[in-house]
């Protein structure tokens, strides 16, 4: 029986995954700040990113690190302050895990880390040829581009400790538990199909499960190494993804709106960016490498989150 820990344990995609290891017989070890009693196969240890402490004996139990920790990019504004938060979360966290390994005995064999498609820029500022950005594409200059570039970059150092490091750059996770579905929902359910900016920004997308399922399959498949976006393999503009989310709950009962781009920027700030970006991202290098997607088109993964819960 292997032993996973887990970083970012408690959040959308780790709780997910969480439950799927354990249905899958493994053992859990979630990394948190404040540790509680075990669940079933699931425990608990602590650590603190920020003051670099971390139960050692928990690191040193796990057969592979999963690292998802790191501050909600869309949870609030990015003053100066928060963009400092996001980043810091992710690559402190990173740091630790390194330094860890490096200092003490373990019998960790991989290394599953996140990162997410801000890595890419724009669809403008894809490589000529390309139609779609895919893992080769170097980081965007912008702010979540360098800081997917620090983030990776900081725990790549496991790599010279002979450990198999696989980097799982995500898209939008669409979940009716939290994340961005629930706030496309929310204008949907009053009647309105609120498509943002012009609506014909590319929103590269990832259903749950087979975001769960894409952190699982490189702990079964040993002979994946290096980065992989993990994408739904047909990403979907803003607008058909509002219209088909208000078709499915509204039926013809609705009203379609465009949230001007202006608008959008005085209420988020510097995150409109990302809002009204266009980001075409391929799946195309995980599914070579034998992963199948339950959920590749918009249509059926709205059908099925909108039949579990509206």
């Amino acid at each position: 029986m292997q032993t996973v820990l887990i970083t970012g344990g408690t959040g959308l995609v780790g709780s997910a995954l969480t439950q799927l290891l354990v249905n899958k017989g493994s053992q859990v070890i979630t990394l948190t700040r404040r540790s509680k009693p075990a669940e079933g196969a699931v425990s608990y240890a602590e650590w603190d990113p920020a003051a670099g402490t971390i139960d050692v004996k928990a690191v040193q139990q796990a057969d592979v690190i999963v690292h998802l920790a790191g501050a909600n990019v869309g949870e609030k504004r990015w003053t100066k302050k928060r963009k400092q938060e996001i980043l810091h979360s992710r690559v402190k966290s990173a740091n630790l895990i390194v330094q860890t390994l490096q200092s003490n005995p373990n019998k960790c064999r991989a290394v599953i880390s996140a990162s997410a498609i801000g890595w890419y820029g724009d669809d403008k500022q894809r490589p000529e040829g390309k139609t779609m950005f895919t893992e080769e594409a170097p980081a965007d200059t912008e702010y979540l581009g360098a800081t997917c570039k620090e983030w990776e970059e900081s725990i790549q150092p496991v790599t010279a400790m002979g450990k198999r490091l696989v980097i799982l750059r995500s898209g939008i996770v669409l979940s009716n538990d939290s994340g961005a579905f629930p706030s496309f929902k929310k204008p949907v359910k009053m009647g309105f199909a609120a498509i943002l900016g012009n609506g014909r920004q590319v929103i590269s997308w990832v259903h749950i499960e087979d975001a769960r399922r894409l952190y699982l399959y490189p702990i079964e498949n040993e002979n994946l190494q290096g980065v992989y976006n993990a994408v739904a393999p047909q990403p979907a503009t803003n607008e058909h993804l509002t219209i088909t989310l208000a078709q499915k709950i509204k039926g013809k009962f609705y009203i379609s709106i465009n949230v001007p781009s202006f608008l959008l920027k005085i209420i988020l700030g510097e995150m409109s960016v990302e809002v009204l970006k266009s980001a075409t991202v391929s799946s195309a290098r995980i599914s070579k490498a034998g992963f199948q997607f339950l959920y590749p088109t918009i249509n059926v993964a709205i059908d099925e989150l909108c039949r579990l819960r509206v």
